[in-house]
């Protein structure tokens, strides 16, 4: 059998990268520095927000959000089930209930013709993702937000770099969250950003990433309940660096889509490419493919096993939160809840992704997905 090693992720780090990082362990000052002042001010620039306060992941930022909108025990949170976990546990962090809303088949964001339906007087905030880069209808979620009193947080952790009209992702919501783990368009190694243009939101996020310290200075004098989702400047160093480099990757990621694309083209009656929107300038996050409805969960099983096993990455983007066992347990969730997102959780596939993947590997990976179809029953 041939083995490949092509990963399903890896970071895009240069020379200027590393010598970022040294220059900041060669100094006293490894936290809450001039470097974190500087990415923030790099972020929020970027972004076109008025603030951006660095923390230590994207599940701290949302974290953060759901926190200083004073969301707590009782209210209702409005969501998707088809995004990464941590969009829906920030809920949970607050003894709050997310109550989810299944997804449009083309985009895989929140649909928002359903979440009028879902609302009720428990409702305080709707926290929608920006899946895999794909942009939701804001304006749509807006115009409810802004009938119902209720506010709007932006999970942007997988679509930095996308835009509408020039409006970057992040910026669309009362606050958007962003993350930096390796697989991201950029990296920090691990770390988040709120962006926000709200002052009291802002405030609250960063007194609340360190402990709930004020202002003032006083190293020990706490305001309020906090966290330590602190952001060394180690990562923030690092962050820097990579933003002065982001429209590179976002280009060079861009064009291992149309790669994929083109290689998966002649597979049209096994599985089809993956989605973006044509009116979005999208920053691709990862490639994910779906298979045909001929295939069962188990084919596509099989299938992710067979490309592993020929060490080609690989893995299925995303199980249903509402079906992980945590959610089912707790709230009784069950299967054909949200047959939309069950539908696409059950065929996908994301491949080999990443900013310097070469074309010859995406179509190594195409020759194997190829092979494999025939192998399947």
């Amino acid at each position: 059998m041939t083995q490949y090693d092509i990963p399903l992720a890896a970071p895009d780090i240069s020379d200027e990268d590393i010598a970022a990082v040294v220059a900041v362990l060669k100094t006293s000052r490894l936290s809450l520095g001039a470097k974190l002042e500087e990415f923030e001010q790099k972020f929020a620039a970027y972004t076109g927000a008025k603030h951006a306060i660095a923390v230590s992941s994207g599940t701290a930022a949302l974290h953060l959000c759901v926190r200083a909108l004073d969301i707590k025990e009782g209210d209702e949170v409005i969501t998707s089930p088809f995004s990464f976990i941590a969009s829906a546990n920030c809920i949970l962090f607050e003894k709050a209930t997310p109550v989810f809303v299944d997804i449009l088949p083309d985009t895989l964001c929140i649909d928002p013709v359903l979440i009028e339906a879902a609302i009720t007087e428990k409702t305080k905030a709707i926290v929608a993702v920006d899946i895999l880069g794909n942009l939701c209808d804001w304006d749509a979620l807006r115009a409810i937000a802004d009938k119902h009193n209720l506010a709007l947080i932006e999970d942007s952790c997988e679509a930095l770099g996308s835009s509408l009209n020039g409006k970057k992702a992040g910026t669309f919501g009362d606050c958007g969250t962003f993350a930096f783990y390796p697989n991201k368009q950029m990296t920090t190694g691990e770390g988040g950003v709120v962006v926000t243009d709200r002052d009291d939101i802002a405030d609250a996020a960063r007194s609340m990433r360190n402990q709930g310290r004020d202002d003032s200075g006083r190293f020990l004098h706490h305001e309020r309940l906090g966290y330590n989702y602190r952001i060394s400047d180690i990562n923030c160093a690092l962050g820097i660096s990579q933003l002065s480099r982001i429209e590179e990757f976002i280009q060079k990621r861009d064009a291992v889509s149309e790669w994929y694309k083109e290689a998966l083209a002649p597979l049209a009656d096994h599985i089809t490419p993956a989605l973006s929107q044509d009116d979005v300038r999208t920053s691709w996050f990862v490639y994910v493919a779906h298979l045909n409805s001929k295939y069962t969960p188990q084919d596509r099983d099989a299938l992710l096993e067979r490309l592993k096993a020929k060490g080609i990455g690989c893995n299925n983007y995303f199980p249903a939160i509402h079906l992980q066992p945590l959610y089912t347990r707790e709230f009784g969730f069950k299967k054909g809840d949200f047959p939309i997102t069950e539908g696409v959780s059950d065929r996908t596939v994301a491949l080999p992704f990443y900013n310097n993947i070469s074309q010859k590997e995406v179509a190594t990976v195409a020759e194997v997905l190829n092979d494999e179809f025939h192998n399947l029953p």
